[in-house]
């Protein structure tokens, strides 16, 4: 593993064991078992060290879903089990990057130049929804793309952070076929 990227997983360890006052770089250093100064020469300041931080969770989350990433031509049913697995996936093994990203979404609340990050990452998530519900029929396409994300947020939200339970992978392909199928059903 090349040093940015073992600063970067430390970093996401740190965010979820600690939180964003446990992330510095001499606690990445100690925890990743580097030489003092180490992380300082891979990220110079706290702002470089969120940076890279996202980009390793943004990575991780495109490759937990590449359909979205890229763009693949997907029918209803399809789409909705993949959309399934993925959050699936990012409430079990996944369960760590999106701890880390909610801590990371709350600190870009007070950082525009993380919020800034923050929001292309976020666009390109939509970006993507988009295209993959436009290629499926969507009539609404950036609606629907929009409302898709809100929706998986939302489930990963309530059932990390929230008052809800972790739903079964079962739960999960019920209500995506019921989502996917309602956007692209024609009805309002």
């Amino acid at each position: 593993m090349r040093r940015e990227e073992l600063v970067a997983e430390t970093a996401i360890t740190l965010l979820v064991e600690r939180g964003m006052r446990g992330l510095t770089h001499r606690a990445v250093d100690e925890a990743a078992g580097l030489p003092p100064g180490s992380t300082s020469n891979v990220a110079r300041t706290r702002a470089a060290l969120l940076d890279l931080t996202l980009a390793r969770l943004t990575m991780l989350e495109e490759a937990a879903f590449p359909a979205f990433s890229a763009g693949d031509n997907l029918e209803a049913g399809r789409l909705a089990e993949l959309t399934a697995g993925f959050l699936h996936f990012q409430l079990t093994e996944g369960r760590r990057t999106s701890l880390a990203r909610y801590e990371l979404a709350l600190e870009a609340t007070r950082r525009p130049e993380l919020r800034k990050v923050y929001d292309e990452i976020g666009r390109r998530f939509r970006e993507a929804a988009i295209a993959v519900l436009a290629s499926a029929g969507s009539a609404d396409p950036v609606r629907h793309g929009g409302q898709l994300v809100a929706f998986a947020e939302g489930v990963i939200f309530d059932a990390l952070v929230g008052a809800g339970t972790t739903p079964t992978l079962d739960e999960l392909r019920s209500s995506m076929h019921e989502v996917v199928n309602g956007m692209l059903s024609g009805s309002p």
